[in-house]
């Protein structure tokens, strides 16, 4: 593993003006809560060079770079993206802002609730699967195979903890 986890609780007692923490979750994940402070680039939109820009531009110190994501898995996914591509030690915040809501960390929050990446997939796939079925049985057979794509891709994205229709659905206007 090329990277070091760290708990909410641990960052937020060390944390300084200068910590460099790195949210990698999509604009209305981030509008809807966020930590005070922190640097956002979707992950999608996250290249070392677009990262040092803003590093340079906040004043942030780029020695080490705490990651941040709804859960974890993105920020893991951002440190393998950026991993040898930049001079700086990076470190997961273990659990995401799932964890640093449970510890009740202050956060910047919007009263307006903004829909969760994960939600948008759920209804999306649950979509494709109730069209497929009904196409499927009113229109031609055919269709069904729209619910067992959906359905291989929902076991590849548990398989590999990857998500295409997340990837997808992340990039629409909506979470911009």
């Amino acid at each position: 593993m090329p990277y070091r986890r760290i708990h909410p609780l641990d960052l937020m007692s060390q944390r300084t003006a200068d910590t460099c923490i790195l949210d990698v979750r999509t604009a209305a994940e981030v509008q809807s809560a966020a930590l005070p402070g922190c640097l956002h680039i979707p992950l999608h939109e996250l290249t070392p060079e677009r990262l040092k820009t803003e590093i340079l531009k906040s004043g942030k110190s780029d020695a080490q770079i705490y990651l941040l994501c709804q859960a974890g898995r993105r920020a893991e996914m951002a440190a393998d993206q950026l991993r040898g591509n930049i001079n700086a030690e990076l470190i997961v915040i273990e659990g995401g802002m799932n964890a640093v809501q449970q510890w009740q960390i202050p956060l910047k929050q919007q009263t307006k609730k903004v829909m969760s990446l994960e939600r948008q997939v759920r209804i999306a796939a649950g979509f494709l699967v109730l069209t497929g079925v009904v196409l499927g049985t009113l229109v031609d057979s055919i269709f069904y195979f729209l619910s067992g794509f959906v359905g291989a891709g929902l076991m590849f994205a548990g398989i590999t903890d990857t998500c295409m229709m997340g990837m997808l659905i992340a990039r629409m206007p909506w979470n911009k």
